[in-house]
């Protein structure tokens, strides 16, 4: 009950819709209930032409005029109780998915570690939908038909209270009935969404991950994954569908039992001349009108159960507090210097165990870090930790001895560029992908970062140059295309402090050199830290940091490492950097040889 009533909470916020709505939901209420009365007067009226041979036409036509005015005007202002009330829906679906969608974009990594994408994408859109739907179905529609009613079976009781206490006797029944109905369907409506969300998941998965479906042949592995889901998905629905269909039979057939017994009652009355025709008439009018609020409850109830299910997972999601938080008097950082300092720094993903401990790291403005070390030894973690993806669990990183938990999350990463292995591409122009971050980039700024990262010649070759759209996630790009270009979007930045996490691993040796060319001067008074799985990047490190099971195992330079007989370092490089070494020693001799003129000749 808790989650409608936020719900109700966020549609009060447009209070003048709500207002509109149910004051067209009065007007039309009380219009309807009256149209009864006059039929059951123009029924006297013609039973009485045929009893007396009397016949009063203007009475009659008056009688006609009354039902056709009211009849408009009921028509009009049911109108607008649509209107408006569907208007409050889409405004407090609109309020609910801006909400959801901010929230989810300030949390941190680690919140969309537990939550999968297609989750969340599945609360977006279908949990919204059904909470669209009650506001419009539910919270609109509910208090007209409950006042419909009361305000029926009061006239019913007051024409004649014998027969109103048949009409309503099995309104207990029904209500006790649907207060079940609804509690069970709130059940199988969570296990619907939820099913739904896993569906969801699925879905995204496949299609992003579509290369290598078709590279593995997969393919009838997923469709059978899929049926699975969406059999399940199905088999909910339909629970649910009969759950509904049963609540709307019952409450029929309580109606139908009712309007039996007042015909037979009612017309027992007539003959002995306890009730006109006309009487008879109106209180069939009246029971047809009382039976709709009836029949809808079964939608009422559905849309009760739907929205309370999914505003509890919406609402998961939403009173969701980021483990990254923005202290309330933030400062602004302004362009440090890029001193950056790890003081006795502890870090866990989770409760299993720590990733980091005590480490302590002292990088001067304007130096080369390389981090090196086995997989799982805490490298990605160490540069995720400085733009605060995550929070240290002990200790304190500081850039020119500000904590970094005391800047403001966006001038902290303003001042912070990052090249990552996996690279992120929207699908829009090559231009506004490479001023992502910079919209103030002007397109003269997007073609000095495109030069830079020796990207600019093949954007030339393009159709429509900057303005090509790009596929996808970036998939008419190549792999060192892509990383080029994200390597263009940190430049653009112009950042005191640059990750590079891998930043030309998938890249050729050609266009490794290239942009490490034009890297040094992109690096030059900045303070990077790299992610070091080649040589090269080793070379040209002022610092190289070596890694185990979350500890600085060494530090120093390439020469100092080397130095170490049994030092992790030198294993790291006897097994993965002197085949590089030896590799490009080779390509460097046959490149001498062909670009020797009398070499060539004498072949």
């Amino acid at each position: 009950m808790n989650h409608i009533i936020r719900i109700i909470g966020i549609a009060a916020r447009h209070k003048w819709w709500m207002i509109g709505a149910y004051s067209s939901m009065a007007g039309a209420l009380l219009a309807y209930i009256m149209l009864p009365q006059y039929f059951g007067e123009a029924i006297d009226n013609i039973s009485e032409v045929f009893e007396t041979g009397d016949y009063d036409q203007g009475a009659i036509v008056s009688i006609v005029a009354i039902i056709f005015v009211l009849s408009l005007i009921r028509g009009i202002l049911s109108f607008f109780q649509t209107y408006l009330g569907e208007a409050l829906s889409q405004f407090v679906s609109y309020d609910l998915r801006n909400s959801f969608y901010n929230h989810v974009q300030h949390q941190s990594f680690g919140f969309h570690d537990r939550n999968h994408t297609g989750n969340l994408m599945s609360r977006a859109i279908t949990d919204t939908e059904n909470i669209r739907m009650f506001i419009n179905m539910g919270l609109v529609r509910t208090p007209y038909f409950l006042a419909l009613f009361v305000f029926v079976a009061a006239i019913l009781l007051r024409m004649d209270w014998q027969l109103g206490l048949v009409s309503i006797s099995f309104m207990p029944i029904v209500i006790v009935y649907s207060g079940f109905i609804r509690i069970k369907m709130r059940k199988i409506w969570l296990v619907v969404q939820e099913k739904m969300a896993e569906m969801s998941t699925v879905v995204q998965e496949n299609f992003t991950g579509v290369r290598v479906v078709k590279a593995f042949a997969s393919e009838p592995y997923e469709e059978a994954k899929f049926r699975v889901k969406n059999a399940e998905v199905a088999e909910n629905y339909i629970k649910a569908e009969k759950m509904r269909a049963s609540s709307m039979s019952f409450m029929l057939f309580t109606f139908l039992v009712a309007m039996g017994l007042i015909l037979w009652f009612g017309g027992r009355r007539v003959i002995d001349g306890d009730l006109t025709p006309g009487e008879l008439a109106q209180f069939i009018f009246y029971l047809q009108i009382l039976q709709m609020p009836v029949r809808m409850s079964g939608w009422l109830v559905n849309s009760y159960a739907r929205a309370a299910s999914a505003g509890e997972r919406m609402f998961e999601i939403l009173d969701a507090k980021s483990p990254v938080e923005e202290k309330p008097r933030a400062l602004d950082m302004k362009r440090p210097e890029g001193r950056v300092r790890f003081n006795d720094v502890d870090f866990a993903y989770n409760e299993r165990g720590l990733v980091l401990e005590k480490l302590n790291l002292d990088v001067e403005p304007g130096k080369i870090v390389a981090l090196l070390g086995p997989p799982g030894s805490g490298k990605t973690s160490i540069v995720n930790l400085i733009p605060r993806f995550y929070d240290v669990v002990g200790g304190s990183i500081t850039i020119d001895d500000l904590d970094i938990r005391d800047a403001t999350l966006e001038s902290l990463r303003r001042n912070i560029g990052i090249v990552q292995q996996d690279v992120f591409l929207f699908t829009t122009t090559v231009g506004e992908n490479i001023a992502y971050g910079n919209v103030n980039a002007t397109h003269e700024d997007v073609v000095k970062a495109a030069q830079i990262a020796q990207l600019h010649d093949y954007i030339e070759t393009l159709p429509d140059g900057y303005d090509t759209e790009i596929g996808e996630r970036g998939s008419t790009l190549s792999g060192g295309q892509r990383q080029r270009m994200s390597i263009a979007r940190a430049v653009l930045l112009d950042p005191p402090i640059l990750i590079l996490d891998d930043s030309t691993s998938s890249v050729d040796a050609r266009t490794e050199d290239l942009i490490r060319r034009a890297m040094e001067s992109v690096m030059e008074g900045r303070t990077t830290f790299v992610i070091a799985h080649r040589l090269s990047t080793v070379h040209r490190a002022d610092v190289i940091v070596v890694l185990r099971d979350g500890k600085i195992e060494e530090q120093g330079t390439h020469q100092e490492l080397l130095s170490y007989e049994n030092g992790l370092y030198r294993e790291i490089y006897e097994l993965q950097l002197r085949p590089q070494e030896e590799v490009m020693r080779e390509i460097d001799v046959d490149s001498a040889v062909l670009t020797d003129g009398s070499s060539v000749g004498n072949d």
